[in-house]
């Protein structure tokens, strides 16, 4: 029943039937989309359906997003499909409708089989029941209210409601007809599906799947997350305390900052590649820096935290290149 997450389907056809409505089908896949966007990988991912025995009373399908951690896998998303189950036990419990409406483009005409029932006799048959046993029958089937007729005709009818069952007899039926009824509005009872997001063990899950350590040098550790989610994304790096440098060092910041990209300025008096270390370390995807060549010829370097790869860039393009 463990699906893996790059297999999930938004249609209960390609499943087989497994997720069982296309709308449970489309919370999973947007699950994924979210979980995976947000930097935890297909590989550490899969979604597992409840078991019967396991599933909550409300529900008439639950699946989990499950991570893959140190600690095994840990469930961080649960998407119950409660279907109208709520609406249903409300409107149990306080005799109120509660239904949405849909007005139709098209009126439909359609038989339906209408039992008339003699008030007074079912009210001083049944008393304070009378009322369940009324409801009961206006809800029977087309087919049961048949049933029911022809077998009026030479005896009693035994109408079962839940644990309870009442004795109808011929008295009690005024007539069953078939009418035509035509409907201008669609009533239907909405259902829900109902995700809940572990936060908390989401944060965790995207911290331990994207702590890394540089190839050869295991002193070397940097935090791979998505620039979707990196609080900042970008840092300005002046290669020295040059006062010629600072100029540039604000143009870029105001720059970023028109753009709304969070960015950091390390001006501090570590070597560059320390720095560079300390940027990686806290997930920072991008990175420039100003150095001779930047008031020589106006371009800056940017290096991508991932590849450590550097390009020379113009200053007045480099805003729109992190952009």
């Amino acid at each position: 029943r463990a699906l893996l997450a790059k297999k999930a389907v938004v249609s209960t056809q390609s499943t087989g039937g497994v997720i069982q409505s296309e709308t449970m089908g489309y919370f999973l896949a947007r699950i994924q989309q979210y979980l995976t966007s947000v930097g935890i990988p297909d590989s550490n991912l899969r979604f597992r359906q409840h078991l019967n025995n396991e599933m909550a009373h409300y529900a008439c399908d639950c699946w989990d997003a499950e991570c893959k951690t140190t600690y095994g896998w840990v469930e961080i998303v649960g998407c119950a499909d409660r279907s109208c189950f709520d609406l249903n036990a409300h409107a149990k419990a306080t005799s109120t409708k509660l239904v949405a409406q849909q007005k139709l483009d098209t009126p439909i005409t359609r038989e339906i089989t209408e039992v008339t029932l003699n008030k007074a006799a079912v009210g001083k048959a049944f008393k304070k029941q009378a009322g369940q046993v009324t409801e009961a029958i206006h809800n029977m089937s087309d087919e049961d209210k048949l049933k029911m007729q022809e077998q009026l005709e030479s005896d009693t009818y035994k109408l079962v409601c839940g644990d309870d069952s009442y004795e109808i007899t011929p008295g009690m039926v005024a007539k069953v007809a078939r009418v035509s009824k035509t409907e201008h509005v669609r009533e239907f009872v909405p259902s829900v599906v109902e995700p809940s997001f572990g936060i908390g063990r989401i944060l965790y899950c995207v911290l331990e799947c994207n702590f890394k350590v540089r190839e050869n040098d295991e002193k070397r550790t940097w935090l791979d997350l998505p620039a979707l989610i990196a609080p900042t994304k970008c840092s300005v790096l002046p290669l020295s305390s040059c006062e010629d440098f600072q100029p540039f060092v604000e143009t870029l910041s105001a720059q970023l900052r028109k753009l709304g990209i969070p960015c950091k300025v390390d001006d501090s008096s570590g070597s560059i590649g320390r720095r560079y270390t300390r940027t990686d370390e806290i997930g920072i995807p991008f990175g420039i820096t100003v150095d001779f060549d930047t008031l020589k010829f106006q371009t800056v370097t940017v290096r991508d935290r991932n590849t450590c790869t550097q390009i020379r860039v113009p200053v007045s393009e480099t805003a729109d290149l992190i952009n």
